[in-house]
């Protein structure tokens, strides 16, 4: 499994992948063209950070997790099989030989392997510098958290020294509130760019070109809705202001698309198909919000398991999919109760992005009284700013101009309660990270 990225200090971008390596025999951990240490171990579960400060990061990393592959490392959370090491992926990028901890195109360390603890002349594991750095922490953290789920993990927790092993010392390190300020933020790999969306709300517009609407229970064939789709694309696709911006296609072969084509996918949640996701069975909930976030973890994992990586991957609640009316308004008031429950699961997980659509749906037109969709446009408007207000990362919507209005206004309002609520822990006596408040004013009056 792959965690966000995080760039630190604007240089340094790095990432932490949970693997397990299955190496039958002695395993050889290449470290320098002609050196190597050898450990007598079978089935082990290692923990290896990927880096790069100079050139293209993004590339960098595309062209290492190619190498990896290549050189037989299937990277899954489940199962790597490991014939070769990091040096020789290290060179073939372009790495030589230089100042240690200098600047450099790729850098892999192994930050835990098994339960070894190795001090060589060559080799340290595990890694000496873990525990100084938030930027290896970080990711680190968003990809274990505080679950010990066997004796290897427990292992990795001790090795912190810290009672309370991974959490005890990310916490003394500043935590959380680490993130988003000296340049260190999670962010999700657009085209050759890498977006931080947790600066401001992205508005994703819906171009409909249908005369009816799968919502009310009407198919089409391939054949016809690729007749539809395809001369609209391509002019679109041709649009100067396009460049940069992502197009949503659907495709019933979504997982392998994705992975092959190293995109964002959006994991929605749902139950049924568009013409059974609203029978009475598929609309039952104890806990709509704790249901939908097991559902939504689920579903990811699945995604993962086919390819996608975590840093890649946006979650959607499915707002007006499978739910009753009150249900929805549940989600849109109960977004940090998802993260909080997915968090219990997986960190990296409940640090995706959130996607809302609540464009145009039934159960606005039901609360309103509107039963005509395009007169629901102050309905929409109101549930985005609540959605927003409540953690969601973008908004689908069909009238972009009111509802980008509405967005800017509560990212405002959100930048001044940040600030609010860091001046009053400061006053209660609650230390902050150096140079956080200021960041945080810069931020606000950047605005």
């Amino acid at each position: 499994m792959s965690t966000p990225k995080y760039l630190g200090a604007g240089r340094h971008q790095l990432f932490a992948a949970r693997k397990y390596l299955k190496v039958p025999g002695f395993t050889p951990l290449h470290t320098a063209p002609n050196s190597s240490v050898e450990l007598q171990s079978h089935d082990e579960e290692a923990v290896i950070a990927l880096g790069s400060n100079v050139g293209n990061r993004l590339h960098n990393f595309k062209e290492a997790m190619k190498l990896m592959r290549k050189s037989g490392i299937n990277i899954t959370r489940l199962l790597v099989c490991m014939r070769q090491h990091q040096h020789i992926i290290e060179k073939d990028l372009g790495r030589t030989d230089g100042i240690r901890y200098g600047p450099r195109s790729i850098d892999l360390d192994i930050l835990f392997y098994g339960k070894y603890k190795v001090r060589s002349d060559i080799l340290t594991i595990p890694h000496e510098r873990i525990w100084e750095r938030p930027f290896v922490m970080a990711p680190l953290m968003d990809l274990q958290g505080s679950a010990i789920d066997s004796d290897t993990v427990a292992t990795w927790h001790s090795f912190s020294g810290h009672s309370g092993g991974f959490s005890g010392l990310w916490e003394k390190l500043g935590g959380e509130s680490l993130i988003g300020e000296e340049g260190m933020y999670r962010v999700m790999p657009i085209a050759n760019g890498l977006l931080d969306w947790s600066r401001r709300t992205s508005v994703m517009g819906i171009l409909n070109l249908t005369p009816d609407s799968f919502s009310d229970g009407l198919r089409i064939s391939v054949e016809e809705e690729l007749s539809r789709l395809i001369p609209v694309l391509e002019a679109v696709v041709s649009m100067p202001e396009v460049e940069g911006k992502l197009i949503s296609v659907l495709d019933s072969n979504m997982f392998k698309l994705m992975a092959d084509l190293d995109l964002p996918y959006v994991a929605m949640h749902m139950r049924g198909d568009p013409c059974t996701m609203q029978n009475s069975e598929n609309r039952k909930y104890d806990n709509v919000c704790k249901e939908i976030s097991l559902e939504l973890y689920s579903h990811v994992r699945e995604a993962e398991m086919s390819g996608i990586l975590a840093w890649r991957i946006i979650i959607d609640p499915g707002l007006g999919f499978s739910k009753k009316t009150e249900d929805n308004l549940d989600v849109l008031t109960g977004l940090p109760d998802i993260r909080e429950e997915i968090a219990k699961r997986s960190l990296a997980i409940s640090h995706a992005p959130i996607l809302i659509g609540p464009s145009r749906k039934r159960f606005l037109g039901e609360i309103c009284s509107r039963p005509n969709a395009v007169e629901r446009d102050p309905a929409i408007i109101a549930s985005v700013a609540a959605g927003v207000l409540g953690g969601a990362n973008i908004v689908r919507v069909h009238n972009v101009k009111d509802n980008l209005d509405a967005v800017k206004f509560c990212d405002c309002n959100n930048s001044i309660t940040g600030v609010l609520c860091h001046r009053l822990l400061l006053l209660q006596g609650h230390a902050e990270p150096q140079n956080a408040a200021k960041s945080r004013t810069k931020k606000y009056e950047m605005q």
